[in-house]
């Protein structure tokens, strides 16, 4: 397993939609692997393929309180959701050290192949609920910046360009 390189805001890979995935095989297995390895290196809850530079339907996810329950889904979709929503802190491993509230379902249910190409459906609530809906977002080019009031939008936007700005200079 590998710790793999994040995409940092504003990196326009970041924007573009991913493929969907037409088999599962060895290849996504060690991708699946490497992005848990990924995530919990960053001491994040989720992490999408695209975050990895990899254009593809996967997320990782595990809202545990011990951090030992890694689930991986593929090709998910949000079949159906409820009517309640939820203000949920938001915050993501490409935009580090910034975080607004967001407005999520509280409930959902969700369809996609497990990492063995089986078909799934679960049904999440809460962070569950709020870290699926995060994550394909990221699948279709969002971020959570993009759910946000235009004026805390471009604060952020501006604090993640200095940052990258002081990265690249930092790295010369």
């Amino acid at each position: 397993m590998a710790v793999l390189t994040l995409l940092r805001f504003p990196d326009e890979r970041l924007r573009k939609v991913a493929t969907p995935v037409e088999k599962v095989d060895d290849e996504i297995h060690t991708l699946i692997d490497d992005m848990i390895e990924t995530m919990y290196a960053q001491r994040g809850i989720g992490l999408a393929a695209p975050q990895v530079n990899v254009s593809k339907r996967i997320i990782v996810i595990d809202v545990s309180e011990n951090r030992d329950q890694p689930l991986a889904l593929i090709n998910p979709i949000i079949v159906s959701t409820e009517d309640e929503l939820m203000d949920m802190m938001d915050g993501c491993l490409s935009i580090p050290d910034s975080f607004a509230p967001t407005e999520r379902y509280r409930f959902l249910k969700v369809k996609a192949w497990d990492r063995n190409g089986n078909d799934i459906e679960l049904e999440a609530s809460d962070l569950f609920a709020g870290c699926i809906q995060h994550e394909i977002d990221h699948l279709d080019g969002k971020l959570f910046i993009d759910h946000l009031s235009p004026l805390k939008r471009q604060r952020i936007e501006k604090k993640q360009k200095k940052l990258s700005k002081l990265n690249d200079s930092q790295i010369a």
